[in-house]
């Protein structure tokens, strides 16, 4: 027999039928009430005086508590009773009821079934208050909502099979969207997917409803996030705010929400897609033909259409592209570079072991010192290349890297013609790298100046001997000053200082002359 229940107003009709004098056949007839509840019903009025003419209808609450009288409490105890209280502080923490349970019989030796525990935890849970909820309502431009879902798999550049990302924005109040598939959730891609959504709207929302993202929010709080300072920049540049949700709570964006449940449900089942350049045109032209043409489930409206209302309401794009850039903290090494991205980018030298910021955009790479700016340099996307400006080296490395071969050509050139060709000749050398000898040559120009110095050369040039070794010992011994002698073999050298400077035939011609010939008592061994 089933239990039908009746409504107040069912019960108010069919005393007003029992007035007019209504059978029981004429209410089976009806089906309005059966026989058997219209015959209690029946004796029930007329033993409250409701169906005399003259009488009034009872109200709703008076049938209530006629036809519905109060239970009678249960005169059963609930094992569980004893332990209310605790079980209602962790029903509060949203305990489960197995947890709960097993808690009671560890800790309080508690011998009850969980069905005990079950019915309690769901008789408090049912005196709770109910959860309510407030539709958010968004004026034309007020606010957008941004997201991440996840999407299909697909191979990168690379040749590696990775997980895309779908990056949603979607306009509170027109729901028109920007949607694209990257690779990464880097904050990098976080700007750039903003600023390609902007170009797309042409225009900027007031306001950006975001979660907890760590490439928009470094540290997540309800009353007081904090935002990533690169995020932070782009807000400044285009003209928006952050409104960051509060930790695990999802609703605050719900509209967003649903247009990623939407994006995975409508646009990538039944699609197969070659790479991401493929994946993302097909998106573009899925938000324009299908999903801007559709009428909304909540707006009732389609969202292109609204969005031309709510267009002329959106704030302006900037007048120039504002240059987007993530921060990174960095080190400077000690050989005056900080790494970023497997590529080495120099800075003062007076600033090496410390702590500093560097900023990356597209194009360039800037390094400051809290906030003053220390060095630049171009971009560079190739792992392993170095930018170095020289000005960033200690003073006696930028002078060795400065003293190039050009630098010592151009030197020589200014010093004289000896100096210029023996340097050339040095440098000319196939077999030994010499600009070490070079550098020291040329560093004679200091102390004895640039007319002895090409003196040296042309003496060493002359002899035959091009080397940092002649030039030296012909400066020190100043023989640069003496007339060259034509006669000297073009095999000796000024390495050593010579003991004997006699001609070899005038030498073997003594040596025959007994009388001219003497033994010094040094020359012995």
């Amino acid at each position: 027999m089933s239990r039908r229940r009746f409504e107040m107003f069912q019960y108010r009709q069919v005393l007003v039928r029992l007035r007019q004098g209504d059978t029981d056949r004429e209410f089976a007839r009806s089906r309005l009430m059966g026989r058997r509840k219209v015959t209690a019903l029946r004796q029930l009025a007329t033993e409250r005086g409701w169906l005399s003419p003259d009488s009034p209808l009872p109200d709703d609450a008076t049938i209530a508590a006629s036809v519905s009288p109060p239970r009678r409490a249960s005169s059963t105890i609930s094992a569980a009773e004893p332990f209310r209280a605790q079980i209602e502080r962790w029903v509060a923490q949203d305990v489960g009821g197995i947890a709960i349970h097993a808690a009671l019989k560890r800790e309080h030796r508690f011998t009850g079934s969980h069905s005990a525990v079950r019915r309690m935890v769901a008789g408090i849970r049912a005196a709770l208050p109910p959860e309510t909820t407030v539709r958010l309502s968004f004026a034309p431009g007020e606010a957008a909502q941004v997201d991440f879902g996840a999407g299909p798999f697909l191979t990168d550049p690379n040749g590696t099979l990775r997980r895309t990302w779908a990056f949603v924005m979607t306009l509170c109040f027109s729901r028109h969207q920007y949607l694209e598939f990257v690779f990464d959730q880097s904050v990098p891609t976080w700007l750039g997917c903003h600023r390609r959504a902007f170009e797309w709207f042409a225009s900027v929302p007031a306001r950006l409803i975001i979660d907890n993202a760590k490439c928009a929010i470094t540290r997540a709080c309800a009353k007081d996030p904090l935002v990533q300072r690169a995020y932070a920049e782009c807000a400044e540049a285009y003209g928006f705010k952050i409104d960051a949700c509060p930790p695990a709570d999802p609703q605050k964006k719900g509209i967003v929400e649903s247009g990623v449940k939407y994006v995975k449900g409508n646009f990538l089942p039944t699609r197969t897609f070659r790479d991401l350049a493929d994946l993302n045109d097909q998106a573009r032209r899925w938000v324009l033909e299908e999903a801007g043409q559709r009428i909304h489930g909540t707006t009732r409206e389609q969202p292109l259409a609204a969005f031309e209302l709510e267009l002329p309401l959106l704030r302006p794009l900037p007048d120039t592209v504002p240059a987007l850039g993530s921060w990174h903290r960095v080190i400077l090494h000690r050989d005056c570079h900080v790494k970023f991205q497997y590529v080495l980018y120099s800075a003062p030298y007076t600033l090496v072991g410390q702590t500093l910021w560097l900023r990356a955009t597209d194009q360039m790479i800037a390094i400051f010192q809290d906030y003053r700016l220390v060095a630049s340099h171009l971009r560079s996307h190739r792992h392993g290349t170095r930018r170095t400006n020289p000005d960033h080296l200690p003073p006696e490395s930028r002078a060795f890297f400065r003293r190039d071969r050009h630098w010592c050509l151009d030197q020589a050139q200014r010093i004289g013609p000896s100096c210029y060709a023996l340097i050339e000749e040095m440098l000319s050398d196939r077999i030994v790298e010499r600009l070490r000898s070079v550098q020291g040559i040329l560093g004679f120009a200091d102390t004895v100046g640039t007319a002895r110095l090409e003196a040296a050369c042309q003496r060493a040039l002359a002899h035959g001997s091009p080397a940092y070794r002649t030039v030296k010992s012909i400066l020190a011994r100043g023989l640069e000053q003496q007339p060259l002698d034509e006669t000297l073999d073009s095999s000796s050298t000024y390495g050593q200082q010579a003991r004997f400077l006699r001609d070899i035939r005038d030498l073997f011609s003594s040596a025959l002359d007994p009388d001219s010939f003497t033994l010094n008592p040094g020359d012995s061994r």
